[in-house]
């Protein structure tokens, strides 16, 4: 009977177009990642970077990174980031409108020259004021983004984590894949390695130290970024998040911009 019922829809649906189990599984465990953050509404976080290069030499930033949370289907939400030491960065400023499958929209401003300047969506690929984050990396999760393939189930450190494969749809990322570690238990993701155009591994982030906030939303304490070609890596840590600040959409205007500092 059951073979009965598929073999109509086989004949009109090209085989391409049928998501495997894999895939099913992948995509659900995004879009439940993905609504166990809704309802954060928004969030303000002191953060240091450090930036260490394969020496050990290290450059300490300090910054604030802001976050809206935003409701249009296909959309993420919105965030910026401003940085207040040191002296030669001081007043450096981000901001980032998430999108699914179109480019991500972002403007820098750059106290040198004044002025809010808006980035070339179809090149993110390139390092962020040094570091080892690429400027897509800044952008919020949006399901809709990537396709997904469940690969295995396994141990993350004392965790078991749900490992999957993500492939940008997005024509202009700078990654061909991404395989992530998602915790069983509370869907955090524990690390993720990005391979570059030519498939190889390009660098790796390990999330750890998570707290929850609100009773409800978990976030890292700690985020490292090491570059698996070069040796060099950065680590982002938080040492406060406040939610629920009050944030309005007019605080994310390119313009509000030059006016953080």
């Amino acid at each position: 009977m059951i073979r009965k019922l598929l073999l109509p829809l086989l004949l009109v649906v090209p085989l391409t177009a049928l998501a495997t189990p894999s895939e099913d599984q992948g995509l659900a465990i995004a879009k439940a990642q993905d609504k166990a953050n809704k309802g954060y509404k928004d969030n303000v976080s002191e953060m240091t970077m450090v930036l260490r290069n394969a020496q050990g030499s290290e450059t300490k930033r300090y910054l604030k990174s802001y976050s809206l949370e935003v409701h249009t289907p296909g959309d993420g939400d919105k965030s910026k980031m401003l940085f207040d030491q040191p002296a030669d960065i001081k007043g450096t400023a981000i901001l980032t409108y998430s999108h699914g499958l179109a480019g991500d929209d972002q403007w820098l401003f750059l106290p040198a020259t004044n002025r809010v300047k808006r980035l070339n969506s179809q090149n993110k690929s390139g390092p962020f004021l040094g570091s080892e984050f690429a400027y897509e990396d800044l952008s919020s999760p949006v399901v809709e983004k990537y396709g997904y393939n469940y690969l295995r189930k396994e141990k993350c450190g004392n965790l078991e984590c749900h490992v999957i494969e993500r492939t940008p749809k997005y024509a202009y990322s700078g990654y061909t894949r991404q395989i992530t570690w998602i915790d069983t238990g509370e869907l955090r993701t524990m690390k993720v390695e990005y391979y570059d155009r030519k498939n190889a591994l390009l660098k790796t982030l390990v999330n750890e130290d998570f707290k929850k906030y609100a009773g409800k939303f978990w976030r890292a304490g700690k985020s490292t970024m090491t570059n698996a070609q070069t040796g060099k890596s950065t680590i982002l840590t938080v040492s406060d998040i406040k939610f629920g600040t009050g944030l309005r959409e007019s605080d994310f205007e390119p313009s509000a911009l030059e006016n953080m500092h």
